[in-house]
């Protein structure tokens, strides 16, 4: 079934100017040639300051560029997701892998944002979840609860815990992982996030639960919230996510770049969320069951 299409919007920054508006989408968007944008063009389905667009203009710093993007089919994705807390001013649910959490990437109404606000038109996330990766995903459906949460997200206020596999036989039974997290270029999108010696602070508590063969599965506590946090950490300490396709075992995209970072394979879940209540106060304490995934890694 077709979307709704979509209206990518982005103003033109002071590095752009001059720039042929071809080229600049071209980079801008480098998932599709130069060729393919052109044929876009060609539709109409560009505009610059409301002005259907040729290509071969020169952009100016400030301008409005509009990519109206005809409706397409989405990639499959489940369609349900068990609620966890229901309650005037927050919903929590457990994600499904393969659905993301928000639009992108091709993923316009298959998404969990959409979902539940099929049910909760007020509930917005307080965070996201990768596509492939499981469980507790928090919403809130009030202003103030919004606020309250997002304040207290990246602080010790609020506890996530997560259950992940990684390659590999951990020597140690618990890693305290500070390894910077920033961008680094990446040939089929341009950048991605992961170690990065110039990035970002991070921190990560990963704790041995179990040890196979040729497995170890990881508990893991976020004292910080950057984009493919722990899928980069246990990487970078020399234990990618079993079934991975991004990260290698420094926390570097691999050399082959079998996968994108929306891609799935891997096993990590959000398990636990603790923190107070944004407006009660009241301990909330929220746990989301395994996927059958990890029971078959014990």
């Amino acid at each position: 079934m077709l979307n709704r299409g979509y209206a990518y919007t982005t103003i033109i920054g002071g590095k752009d100017h001059g720039q042929t508006l071809l080229s600049h989408l071209a980079s801008l968007y480098p998932h599709s040639s130069p060729q393919a944008w052109q044929q876009n063009l060609n539709n109409g389905e560009v505009t610059v300051n409301g002005v259907i667009a040729t290509g071969s203009e020169a952009l100016t710093s400030g301008q409005m560029l509009v990519w109206n993007r005809p409706p397409w089919i989405e990639p499959d994705a489940p369609q349900h997701f068990e609620v966890l807390l229901d309650d005037p001013h927050l919903l929590a649910v457990n994600k499904p892998g393969g659905l993301p959490t928000l639009p992108g990437g091709g993923f316009m109404e298959n998404t969990l944002l959409r979902l539940v606000q099929k049910q909760s038109p007020d509930a917005n996330p307080v965070h996201r979840l990768g596509r492939a990766t499981t469980g507790i995903v928090l919403f809130a459906k009030t202003p103030q609860a919004a606020s309250n949460l997002t304040a207290d997200w990246n602080t010790s206020r609020i506890e996530k815990i997560y259950r992940a596999l990684a390659q590999g036989i951990a020597d140690r039974d618990a890693y305290e992982i500070l390894t910077p997290i920033g961008l680094v270029p990446h040939p089929r999108i341009g950048s991605v996030w992961a170690a990065n010696p110039d990035g970002k602070p991070s921190k990560s508590l990963a704790k041995v639960i179990s040890r196979t063969t040729d497995a170890t599965t990881f508990e893991v506590s976020l004292g910080s919230g950057r984009p493919h946090q722990i899928r980069i950490h246990l990487a970078s300490i020399g234990h990618p996510l079993v079934g991975d396709p991004l990260y290698g075992p420094t926390g570097q995209p691999l050399e082959d770049l079998p996968g994108l970072p929306g891609d799935g394979g891997y096993f990590l879940h959000a398990q636990f969320l603790k923190f107070h209540h944004p407006i009660t106060g009241e301990r909330i304490h929220l746990e989301a069951a395994l996927p059958s995934g990890f029971s078959s890694h014990p």
